[in-house]
C-alpha cells in the first residue's frame, strides 16, 4: 500500500530535505500530529477500546474512498457512492428478509447492484460523453430514490448471518477493520500490479496520449466506475451490518467524506496521482478528528468547520507539492522506472519511524496520565438525532439546565439524522466511561447494537422521545407519538365536520418519529370515512421543504380542505404556501408545540399543534440518567403527556 515518489528539482541541503519529507508525507505527518495532540488533550483517546472505535468509524469511509481512488486517479469523480451503498444494502436486506432468498444470493445481488450502478455511470461518462460530475450526480439521485422505493422509506432488518460483519472476532477485534484492511490491500494490488491500475494513471495523466498509445480508454473507464460501485456495495453491507438494519437514508454525504479522504491522502483531483496507503491515512485522519472532537465535547457544527479547513489545507499542500516539484505516484504507474526518494527500503523506513513515533507518544502519555485522576464527577453523554430542529434544541436546553443545577458534566452531540454517526457517538461515550448515556435515536433499531455495547460496559442508557429496540435501557422518557397522531386526526376531522380532503406532510423517511406519528394519524382518520387523504409526501421535518412540497401539492390538489404536518416546522412551511387560505379556510395541524408553532396557533394561521414538552423531556432524561448512574431504581417508562393546543388554550399552555 505504499508508492514510489518521483522528485524533480527538490531543494538541496538539510532544510530542503526536511521540507521535502513533509511535502512527500504530509498526510502521514498530519496523522501523527493529530494522534499526539488528541492524546495530550484527552486522556480517553489512547485507550485500546477508543483506538478500535477509530478503526471501526474509519472503515466505511475508507472502503468507499478506496473505490473513489480509482476514479480520481483516472481524473474522474464519483458522487454516487453514498447512495449506491445504501441501495446495495437495501437490496440485500429486502431480498433476504422479505423475499426469502438465500443470504449468499442476496449478497451477490447486492454486490451486483453496486457493480451495475458503476457500469451505468461509466457508460454515461464513456459513451454518453457526460461529465463525470453530472453522470454520478444523476446516479446519486437514482440510487437514493430506488432505495426509498424498495424499502418504502422504512429500515429493513438485516439478516443475522450477515450482521456478523459489523461485530467483533474474539470479542475485541472489529470485523469492519479487517474488511477495511482487505479492501486497502486489494486497492494497492490493483493500482500497483495490474494492467487496469497502470491504465488509470495513464488516463489520469493524459487521456489523449493514453488513447493514442493504444489504450481502450472507454472500456477502461467502464471498469474503473464498476470497481467504484462494487466497493460502495461492500461499504453499504458493512454499514448496514453495524446498524443491524438497511437504512434507505444511510450514507448521506459519505461521498464527500470519501473524496476528502482521497484528497487528504495526497491524490490530485487533476488525475494521475494517488495511492491506497494515502487514502487509508486520509480516512483515518477524518475518523481521528471526529472521534477526538467528540471526546473534547466540541459542537458537531464546529466539527464540520474543522473538517472543511482540513480539506482546504490538504488541497493547499498538494499545490505546494506541485510547485516544489514533488509528485508522488503509485508504484507501477507509467513513467516511474525506479524507486524514488530512496526506494522501497526508504519508504518502509519512513512508515516504521511513524509507527515508532506513535508508539512513543502512547507510552509517554500513558505514563504522564498514570497519576491520581483527582475528583470524580458524574459525567453524562447525550446523543440527539438532530439539532437542526427547534424541538430538539429545546430538549437540549432542558437537559443542560437540569445538568447545571445538579453540577453534572453533560456532553451533547448532534447525530445529524445519521444512524451511523449516532452509533459512533455512543461508542465514544462508552469508551470514555461516561456515568450514563442519554440517546434520542435516529432509528430505534439502528441504535440497538451501540446501546447493548454500553450495557456490557456497565453504563446505563436512558432513551428519550423514542425507544431503543432489541436493547435494555434503564428507562424511556417519551411522549406517545402514536397517540399524538390520533389526537391530530381527531382535531382536524372535527374542524372539517367529518368531510373533506386532506394532505399529509411526512417527516424524514424511515425515522421512528415519522413512522409513529403517521401511523397514529392514519389510525385516527379511519374513524372519519368522509375524509380522504389525497396525498402524502415527505418534507424531512424542514420548514423550507414543507413550503416547497406544499406548493407543489397545491398544483394538483387546489381544493384541499386540510393539512396534517408531522412537525411544526413543516406545518409553518405549509402555512406559507397556503397564504391567506391558512387558518379557517384550510386548517393546518402540526406536531411538537414549538415556540414558533404556538405563536402561529395564537395568531390563527395554525389551527392546532399536538404539543409535546421537549424541555421537560430533556430535564427528566437527565434526572433519570443520574438515578441510573447512582444505581438507584428507575421506572421502565416515564410518560410526558401530549396535548392538542388550539386558540382556546394556547395562552394556558404557553
Amino acid at each position: 500500500m505504499a508508492s514510489d515518489t518521483h522528485l524533480s528539482g527538490a531543494p538541496a541541503g538539510r532544510a530542503g530535505a526536511v521540507r521535502r519529507l513533509l511535502l512527500e508525507n504530509g498526510a502521514l505527518s498530519a496523522l501523527v500530529v493529530l494522534v499526539v495532540g488528541m492524546s495530550l488533550l484527552s486522556g480517553d483517546f489512547l485507550t485500546t477500546q477508543n483506538l478500535l472505535n477509530v478503526g471501526v468509524q474509519a472503515a466505511v469511509t475508507a472502503i468507499l474512498a478506496f473505490g473513489v481512488t480509482f476514479v480520481i486517479v483516472s481524473a474522474g469523480i464519483d458522487l454516487s457512492v453514498g447512495s449506491v451503498a445504501a441501495l446495495s444494502a437495501t437490496v440485500l436486506a429486502w431480498t433476504a428478509s422479505e423475499q426469502g432468498l438465500p443470504v449468499w444470493i442476496s449478497v451477490l445481488l447486492a454486490l451486483g447492484t453496486g457493480l451495475a450502478c458503476g457500469l451505468v455511470s461509466g457508460a454515461l461518462v464513456s459513451y454518453g460523453k457526460l461529465p463525470p460530475f453530472i453522470a454520478t450526480l444523476a446516479m446519486l439521485s437514482v440510487g437514493r430514490g430506488l432505495a426509498l422505493v424498495i424499502s418504502q422509506g422504512s429500515p429493513i432488518a438485516f439478516p443475522e448471518s450477515v450482521s456478523g460483519i459489523g461485530t467483533t472476532l474474539g470479542g475485541w477485534l472489529p470485523v469492519p477493520v479487517l474488511v477495511m484492511i482487505a479492501a486497502g490491500l486489494l486497492t494497492a494490488l490493483i493500482l500497483g500490479r495490474t494492467y487496469l491500475g497502470r491504465s488509470m494513471y495513464a488516463i489520469g495523466g493524459n487521456e489523449e496520449a493514453a488513447r493514442l498509445s493504444g489504450l481502450r480508454v472507454k472500456r477502461q473507464k467502464l471498469a474503473i466506475y464498476a470497481l467504484s460501485g462494487a466497493f460502495a456495495a461492500v461499504a453499504g453491507i458493512v454499514l448496514a451490518s453495524r446498524l443491524v438494519s438497511a437504512q434507505p437514508q444511510a450514507a448521506q454525504g459519505y461521498e464527500l467524506d470519501a473524496i476528502a479522504a482521497v484528497v487528504i491522502g495526497g491524490a490530485s483531483l487533476a488525475g494521475g496521482v494517488g495511492k491506497a496507503s494515502g487514502t487509508l491515512i486520509g480516512a483515518l485522519i477524518l475518523a481521528v478528528l471526529r472521534n477526538g472532537l467528540n471526546l473534547l465535547s466540541v459542537s458537531a457544527f464546529w466539527q464540520q468547520v474543522v473538517i472543511g479547513v482540513v480539506i482546504a489545507l490538504a488541497v493547499l499542500l498538494d499545490t505546494l507539492r506541485r510547485r516544489a516539484g514533488v509528485t508522488p505516484a503509485a508504484a507501477g504507474a507509467p513513467g516511474t522506472s525506479g524507486p524514488g526518494a530512496g526506494g522501497k527500503g526508504a519508504r518502509a523506513a519512513r512508515y516504521a519511524v511513524a509507527l515508532v513515533c506513535v508508539a512513543a507518544v502512547v507510552a509517554a502519555v500513558t505514563f504522564w496520565r498514570s497519576g491520581p485522576s483527582g475528583t470524580t464527577t458524574t459525567k453524562l453523554g447525550m446523543s440527539l438525532s438532530t439539532l437542526n430542529n427547534p424541538f430538539f434544541v429545546q430538549m437540549k436546553a432542558g437537559a443542560q439546565r437540569e445538568a447545571k443545577e445538579r453540577g453534572i458534566d453533560l456532553t451533547v452531540t448532534d447525530a445529524q439524522n445519521d444512524a451511523s454517526q449516532q452509533a459512533n457517538q455512543l461508542q465514544n461515550f462508552t469508551s470514555e466511561g461516561r456515568s450514563a448515556i442519554i440517546v434520542n435515536p435516529v432509528d430505534s433499531d439502528a441504535a440497538g447494537p451501540a446501546t447493548r455495547s454500553a450495557g456490557k460496559a456497565g453504563i446505563p442508557v436512558v432513551a428519550v422521545d423514542r425507544a431503543v429496540n432489541k436493547a435494555d435501557t434503564a428507562t424511556l422518557v417519551a411522549s406517545d407519538n402514536v397517540t399524538g397522531g390520533r389526537q391530530a386526526a381527531k382535531s382536524l376531522a372535527e374542524k372539517l365536520g367529518g368531510k373533506g380532503t386532506v394532505v399529509v406532510l411526512q417527516g424524514t423517511a424511515g425515522t421512528t418519529a415519522s413512522r409513529e406519528r403517521g401511523k397514529g394519524f392514519a389510525e385516527g382518520i379511519k374513524d372519519y370515512p368522509g375524509i380522504e387523504v389525497v396525498a402524502k409526501q415527505p418534507a424531512d421535518f424542514d420548514r423550507t421543504k414543507g413550503l416547497d412540497v406544499m406548493t407543489n401539492l397545491l398544483q394538483s390538489h387546489r381544493g384541499v380542505d386540510g393539512v396534517f404536518a408531522e412537525n411544526d416546522e413543516m406545518a409553518l412551511g405549509a402555512i406559507k404556501a397556503l397564504g391567506a387560505r391558512a387558518g379557517d379556510s384550510v386548517p393546518v395541524v402540526g406536531f411538537d408545540g414549538t415556540p414558533d408553532g404556538l405563536k402561529a396557533v395564537k395568531d390563527g394561521s395554525l389551527f392546532a399543534s399536538v404539543a409535546q414538552q421537549p424541555g421537560e423531556l430533556g430535564r427528566m432524561a437527565v434526572e433519570n440518567a443520574v438515578r441510573a448512574a447512582e444505581g438507584k431504581e428507575t421506572p421502565s417508562m416515564v410518560k410526558v403527556p401530549v396535548k392538542v393546543v388550539s386558540a382556546k388554550n394556547v395562552d394556558d399552555f404557553s
